[in-house]
C-alpha cells in the first residue's frame, strides 16, 4: 500500500504569451489541446497533462509566477500525507481548483502540489460548470459539451 504520492499529476507551466505557448505546445510539440480560457490552456501528450497559465505576478511568492510540479496522490492517502506537509513544508498558494490540492515547497524553495484527480475529473468539472468559462477541445465529447 502506498502511503506517499504515486507519480506526476500534472505540470503548470506560467507563460507570459498565453496564444505564443499554446501554438508552440500544440503545432511544434504535437501537444493535443483539450481545453481554453481566458488565461489559460489545458494540453495532453501520452500521458502528460500540461497547464499552460498566463501570470501576471499578482502575488509574492518564492517565485513570482505560478509554475509548479504537482504530484498525484490516491485520495485515501491525501489527508495523512498533507498533514505531514503541513507540519513540515511552507504552503505557498490557497487551493482554488477543482479536486483535493496542497501547494507546498521543497526544501530549495521549489513550489509543488499533491493533488487528487486527472485531466478527465477536471475536463468534467468545467463541463458541469459552464460559468467558468472554459472552452473544451474533446473529439470524444458532443457539442453541447462546449462550454464559452
Amino acid at each position: 500500500m502506498t502511503t506517499g504520492i504515486t507519480g506526476l499529476n500534472h505540470i503548470t507551466l506560467a507563460v507570459s504569451d498565453l496564444d505564443r505557448a499554446v501554438t508552440f505546445y500544440r503545432d511544434v510539440l504535437g501537444c493535443d489541446l483539450r481545453a481554453r480560457w481566458r488565461d489559460g490552456a489545458y494540453l495532453e501528450a501520452g500521458s502528460l497533462w500540461l497547464c499552460l497559465s498566463h501570470d501576471v505576478q499578482a502575488h509574492p511568492s518564492p517565485r513570482p509566477d505560478y509554475t509548479h510540479v504537482a504530484f498525484a496522490v490516491p485520495a485515501d492517502n491525501y489527508a495523512a500525507l498533507r498533514t505531514r506537509l503541513l507540519a513540515t513544508c511552507p504552503i505557498w498558494k490557497d487551493n482554488a481548483s477543482e479536486g483535493a490540492s496542497t501547494y507546498f515547497l521543497d526544501p530549495d524553495g521549489h513550489q509543488l502540489e499533491i493533488h487528487v484527480g486527472t485531466l478527465e475529473s477536471r475536463l468534467r468539472y468545467y463541463r458541469d460548470h459552464p460559468e467558468k468559462g472554459v472552452e473544451l477541445f474533446d473529439d470524444r465529447s458532443r457539442e453541447q459539451d462546449r462550454c464559452i
